[in-house]
């Protein structure tokens, strides 16, 4: 499959999870990946090694998403190696599984600037550096849309990462940029783990009608058709990808 031949994928938060199987299926579909890490860099490491491997192309930076001048770094470093940049995928996020009386500011304040601040700044590159007819594909929730106790915080990034992209998506159709979130359901992934205990996860299981958590390549699959050339009349939707959660 080569429906993203010649075409260069940012994929920030790709060293592992759903971002490395993101940065795997486009590699596969004939894109050329850069692999965003802030500190696993063995991981990124390997990622890349697969898609060399394959005989694919990579690119593995460092970069904090959630400071603006890492993002101009990640994106300078991408258009020196690639000379061009087609496609985002924002990944990049953390999970705070407390009830809203226990969030510390020191909390609220990472959450904000990972899940949200790092959307933004990349958003903010992408409107001058992305190329005409490109991609935006952002990872958002299912979680905005059901009233979870513990997701409070989380929730919140994700519905303003929904907003700011449908806002984008308006800004960037004269140059034939679509912009689009994908609204995953839970997946089973070590963040998705983090801080829960069995039952929890059981319980949140059983609330999907397919009766299953999800697979990273449920996600992948679906943001491959968002940013290939299938999908060039889809732009400013969230779509949810949840085993019928909701």
């Amino acid at each position: 499959m080569n429906s993203l031949r010649g075409k260069v994928a940012i994929v920030t938060g790709s060293s592992r999870g759903i971002g490395a199987e993101i940065a795997l299926t486009l590699s596969h579909a004939g894109g050329k990946v850069v692999i965003n890490y802030i500190e696993n860099k063995s991981a990124a490491d390997e990622v890349c090694r697969v898609i060399l491997d394959a005989g694919g192309e990579c690119l593995a930076v460092q970069a904090d998403v959630s400071n603006s001048d890492e993002v101009r770094k990640l994106f300078d470093a991408t258009l020196e190696h690639f000379k061009q940049i087609d496609i985002l995928v924002n990944n990049a996020g953390i999970l705070l599984f407390k009830e809203i009386a226990e969030i510390r500011d020191d909390e609220l304040d990472r959450i904000v600037d990972v899940n949200f601040k790092s959307v933004f700044y990349t958003l903010r590159e992408a409107a001058t550096r992305l190329a005409d007819h490109g991609r935006v594909v952002n990872i958002s929730s299912t979680v905005t849309r059901l009233m979870l106790p513990k997701y409070g915080a989380y929730a919140a990034t994700k519905a303003a990462v929904e907003q700011l992209t449908r806002i984008f998506a308006r800004e960037m159709g004269k140059r034939g940029i679509t912009a689009n979130t994908v609204s995953p359901g839970p997946v089973d992934t070590e963040l998705f783990r983090a801080g829960k205990t069995a039952t929890d996860i059981e319980r949140m299981t059983a609330m999907a009608a397919l009766n299953r958590l999800g697979s990273t390549d449920d996600i992948a699959q679906v943001v491959l058709f968002l940013v290939s050339d299938e999908a060039r009349w889809v732009t400013g939707q969230d779509i949810g990808v949840n085993g019928g959660i909701i």
